[in-house]
Order: structure tokens, then sequence, then C-alpha cells
């Protein structure tokens, strides 16, 4: 007889914590570390001081967000699926299996995210005034917060879908790819590109961070400006409105996209073990 959901989620917390000590998976902590120190300490020295060079700052912020959360858990369920099957057959239920994963790694993704924003600290003068928050330094960090755990689910539901991890390796540099593609810092999309960048977490997560910076502010000149300062911005983007609805709008967004692939993930689980 299968027991609760809940009762299960804890059990497989527990294991997903040995498993963590045992096998001295703070690398993961380590790597967060590195490339964050790497990725702030170039951009560091810039940001602010142009539109060009706040908005490449948050995208490369980003970038390394979303590159941390995916190796987070890319290989974590493609090398157990045996074990996944003869459990299964012995009660496991798929979601409470994937949502001790999500709950578990949401605790790792906070630590990753405390490193980041401290990083982020160091080199970077942010402005203090927030959009919800007094101090914009919280609504950077639940930004950041969100863009890891959700690209740690999205890693989630590609190792439940790859048959074995060299798989899930392999599909992993093509989904950073569509990330930094569809960002909309890189190349301007339209019509169908577009749509598909709504599916992203590249996309809201420089919708949140853009709104946070105010990248519409006049004060942030442009390039351009330093050597003709007649040239200024003449548009402003509605993805960076400097308003809380958008910031929750983004917000929302993110977790919606978590959810979906929560959602993936355990039905391609069921899937595989025939568990409906």
């Amino acid at each position: 007889m299968k027991s609760s959901r809940t009762k299960q989620i804890g059990v497989y917390v527990k294991k997903n914590y040995r498993l963590f000590i045992n096998q001295k998976d703070w690398k993961f902590i380590v790597i967060a570390a590195v490339i964050s120190f790497l990725v702030c300490a170039i951009v560091g020295e810039d940001m602010f001081s142009t539109y060009e060079d706040t908005k490449s700052g948050f995208f490369a912020i980003i970038s390394a967000a979303i590159w941390i959360g995916v190796f987070n858990s890319i290989q974590g369920i493609c090398k157990e699926h045996d074990t996944i099957s003869s459990e299964c057959r012995l009660g496991l239920h798929m979601s409470s299996y994937i949502g001790a994963h999500i709950v578990f790694d949401f605790f790792l993704c906070l630590i990753q995210s405390i490193i980041l924003m401290i990083i982020c600290l160091i080199f970077i003068d942010f402005p203090r005034g927030g959009i919800i928050f007094d101090n914009a330094i919280i609504e950077y960090f639940i930004t950041l917060l969100l863009i890891i755990w959700c690209s740690d689910i999205m890693g989630i539901m590609i190792s439940s879908i790859a048959s074995v991890p060299n798989v899930a390796m392999t599909a992993m540099p093509f989904v950073l790819i569509l990330q930094l593609v569809m960002s909309g810092v890189l190349f301007d999309l339209e019509g169908w590109s577009e749509k598909i960048a709504y599916a992203t977490v590249s996309k809201w997560g420089m919708s949140a961070m853009g709104s946070i910076g105010n990248l519409n502010d006049e004060s942030l000149p442009l390039r351009l400006s330093a050597v003709f300062p007649s040239v200024v911005r003449l548009e402003t983007e509605a993805a960076y409105e400097y308003t809380a609805e958008n910031l929750m709008h983004a917000w929302g967004a993110i977790l919606l996209i978590a959810l979906c692939c929560s959602v993936i993930a355990v039905i391609s689980l069921k899937i595989r073990n025939k568990d409906f």
C-alpha cells in the first residue's frame, strides 16, 4: 500500500541530503562561487555606467545563474532510473520523488543565491532604491534565487527525460544556448522567436533585473552619448518598466515555467515506469 505523498517527500528529502553529504557534492557550491566571482569581477567595474554596460552586465549575471541551476540537477535523476523503477513497484509516487528533489534543491539554490549576491555586492555598486522593497538588494536576491531554482527544476526535467547522464549532458549546451539567444539581449526577437522566448527563464530574468535596475531611466546614458552628448534614447522597452506590476509579472512567469517543468518531469517518469 502506498504511503502518503507528503511522507514520501520527507523521506526522499532526507535521502537527498545523505547523498549530498556522502558524495561530497559541495562542488556545486564551490563551482557557483567560482562562476559568480569570474562574472562579477568582469562586469562589476562598468555596471550602471552606461545603458549597454548595465544591460550586458545583467545578461552575464543571469547567464551564470541559469548555468549554476541547470548544472545542479542535470544528472541527478537519469542516473537513478533503475532505482526509481524498483521503488516505483514498491509504491513510490513520481510526484513525491520529483517534489523531494525540488524541495531539497531549493536549499542548495538558496545557498548559491546568497553566494552570488554577496559576490555581486563586492564588485558592483547597486543603486539601493527598490520597486517593492525599500532596498533593491532584496529584489535582486529574490530574482537570482528564482532564476537559479527554476533553472535547477529545468535540469530536473531534462534529467527525467534523458535515459542516461551522457544524454542529459549532451542536451545541456543546447538548452543553455536557447536560453541565451531567447533573452532578447543578443538579438531582437520577432514572430515565432518572440513566442518561444516567453517560455524561457532568461527572458523573464532579464525583465525582472532590468526593471529593478531601471534600464529605461534616461539618466543611464548610451555609450555613444559619451562622444556625442546630443545622442539620447528616444524609446523605452516595455520589458524593463520600473513598476511593481512588471516585476511581479516577471517573477510569476519564472514560477510558472518552474511549475511546467515540474509537471513534465513527473509525467516523463510516469511514462517511463508506466505508473498512471
